[in-house]
């Protein structure tokens, strides 16, 4: 059976909501042996409670699970949506042609990554170009926009998003979350190893309420998969006590784990770092 979550006293005055809307790496898997944690690829969204701003909704990765997120976002209601990319490996954009709200001409969508502004539209682009989709990209009735971080972060409304490199093939951003006094990382799609990247995470890890971190290997098949851009469940608990962070989440679940294998790893990473969870599909987490 899944293990619940870690549990913990209720939030006072939270700052920030976490929810997962796709978990998986690599390829979805909706397989009943995987629905306890889900068969999405990435896609994690962010809310603020009592927000002064209802209608801006921040969401990070544009996996298959930001379908879903979608068809909540009400079809006559203007919304103001930025969404921030890791990178571009498929996993991570192949739910954004299927994005209800790019069709409505009431809302608003920006995208950011660590690409230049001209690239991220080409990009975007070209993955709804014909023969691939039947609605061109330039024919989408919402309004688009198109931002570049590199080094700064950006600031909508009191939310703070500062971009970090990641070690992963291609390249990928990490995104370190904070509004007030709370704090989210989202490090997917990371392979531990290399000391600069390495540094980098730590520095926006330290301290954090919440690491999400790219667990999709075990420590017995990392060293089959060196060089493919992840990490393990070990390398995040050893990440999660350097860093002090209060809660661990290990995200990017393997295709070929289902929920009996992830049971068993978080069993395991929890003998390291006590306050462990598992990414799990539909869920939310407050800090």
């Amino acid at each position: 059976m899944q293990q619940p979550p870690h549990t913990q006293p209720p939030t006072p005055n939270p700052q920030l909501q976490l929810r997962f809307w796709g978990t998986r790496g690599s390829i979805p898997t909706p397989l009943a042996a995987n629905l306890g944690h889900g068969g999405n690829t990435s896609c994690i969204q962010i809310l603020i409670p009592n927000s002064e701003h209802p209608e801006a909704t921040f969401i990070f990765d544009a996996g298959t699970g930001i379908h879903s997120l979608g068809r909540t976002l009400a079809h006559d209601t203007p919304h103001n949506i930025h969404l921030f990319l890791t990178h571009f490996h498929w996993d991570h954009i192949q739910g954004l042609p299927g994005f209800g709200p790019l069709f409505s001409p009431h809302n608003t969508l920006t995208f950011y990554s660590s690409h230049g502004r001209h690239e991220l539209r080409r990009i975007l682009q070209a993955q709804m170009a014909a023969p691939y989709f039947p609605i061109e990209f330039d024919h989408l009735a919402s309004t688009q926009h198109f931002e570049h971080l590199e080094h700064h972060p950006a600031r909508i409304h009191d939310l703070t998003v500062e971009p970090f490199a990641l070690h992963h093939p291609g390249g990928a951003t990490g995104y370190r979350i904070s509004r007030n006094n709370a704090t989210i990382v989202y490090a997917t799609d990371h392979e531990h190893g290399n000391p600069a990247a390495d540094a980098r995470l730590l520095r926006a890890a330290t301290n954090a309420n919440i690491l999400i971190y790219d667990a999709q290997y075990t420590p017995e098949l990392y060293p089959h998969r060196i060089g493919w851009g992840h990490s393990t469940w070990l390398e995040a608990t050893r990440l999660a006590n350097r860093a002090n962070v209060k809660q661990l989440v290990l995200f990017h679940h393997d295709p070929h784990h289902d929920d009996a294998t992830l049971h068993n790893i978080l069993n395991q990473a929890r003998q390291h770092f006590p306050n462990t969870t598992t990414a799990q599909e539909g869920t939310t987490l407050t800090t």
